[in-house]
């Protein structure tokens, strides 16, 4: 190989690497979120649904104004585009539907339930890019998702099967929950390759929270009661944290990452929120470690060398067969290593 070809073999696994990390990173956040959410939710009583609003209204709006400061023509153009304003507000739908159907099925179920039909979804990304690409899995991704959904299962029962709740309408919950979190992996693939990650998802979560507030009010003409908790300054703290690290940084670094090393294994990525989760409610929340959260967290570490070691080819067909089957092979491969 010539010193170019290594030169840029080089810098396309640095930011492959940088994309494992800013996936990590956001996951992370995830768990973090979910340790505010239990703080406001049984410290104040605050409404799931109403919580799920604030979140992604108030993230939405930090997206815009830091698309309005910084990217402002690509917020103009992305206005201007008929196309893209439908895209993105079925990507908006989506991350809404992802958050309020996962609180459903908590309801019917319980949370470590949830958590593990939620890795449906990683299921879903899998056998769809196994169908648009024509072949079986890799023997990586396949290892790495068996990880994923042991380390998940073990971190959210405690190893006891018989925690697992799963009457109908929980499953049919927790498969929806699945295919929303699949599709808000897979589905922005054209709006990351045309305009990059943070404005589509900026806009994308400013739209969900329209969608979340729009099904309040409805809620609230119909009869439901609607009360805003009264919140001391920790709550104030709290709520803030869970907008703005919880969702708005999760969010932008999560999709950020899932735009460079692909769908596949960014969903697999995506797993280790359960593991923060643990460990931010063991410093914060005082919940103690137990054998089976240790040997759920030494199985993500295992999934994440796995899912970060293959290189950042792996998703390449998958993502030109995606992105490119509406446009000419010249302005796909012009967009490709812009990626």
């Amino acid at each position: 190989m010539s010193e170019g070809g290594k030169a840029r073999g080089a810098l396309s696994r640095q930011r492959f690497l940088r994309g494992v990390a800013c996936a990590l990173a956001g996951a992370s956040l995830w768990g973090f979120s979910g340790a505010c959410a239990q703080f406001l939710l049984n410290g104040y009583g605050m409404d799931p649904a109403l919580l799920t609003a604030v979140r992604m209204v108030g993230a939405g709006a930090v997206f815009f104004a830091v698309i309005a400061l910084g990217h402002r023509a690509v917020l103009r153009a992305m206005v201007a585009d008929r196309r893209t304003l439908v895209q993105l507000a079925a990507f908006g739908i989506a991350l809404y539907l992802s958050q309020v159907t996962y609180t459903i099925v908590i309801g019917y179920t319980n949370a470590g339930t949830a958590t593990v039909l939620q890795m449906t979804g990683t299921v879903f990304v899998l056998v769809w890019a196994c169908l648009v690409a024509r072949s079986l899995p890799r023997l990586r991704e396949a290892a790495g998702l068996v990880a994923a959904v042991a380390a998940t299962w073990m971190i959210a029962t405690q190893g006891d099967p018989g925690t697992l709740s799963l009457p109908v309408p929980g499953l049919v919950w927790g498969l929806a929950n699945g295919l929303s979190v699949a599709f808000y992996l897979v589905y922005p693939k054209r709006l990351f390759a045309r305009w990059g990650s943070f404005a589509p998802v900026g806009a994308g979560m400013l739209l969900g929270g329209v969608v979340a507030c729009a099904v309040l009010a409805v809620g609230w003409l119909s009869g439901a009661p609607f009360t805003f908790p009264i919140l001391d300054g920790a709550g104030f703290a709290v709520l803030a944290l869970f907008v703005l690290v919880g969702t708005f940084a999760a969010f932008a670094l999560y999709l950020h990452g899932v735009s460079i090393v692909g769908s596949v294994r960014g969903g697999l990525l995506g797993a280790v929120e359960p593991v923060s989760a643990t460990v931010v409610s063991a410093l914060w929340l005082g919940t103690a470690f137990s054998g089976w959260d240790i040997a759920g967290m030494v199985i993500m570490i295992a999934m994440i060398f796995l899912v970060s070691g293959g290189g950042p080819q792996q998703d390449g067909e998958i993502v030109r067969k995606a992105v490119c089957d509406e446009r000419t092979n010249a302005t796909c491969d012009r967009d490709m290593r812009k990626e």
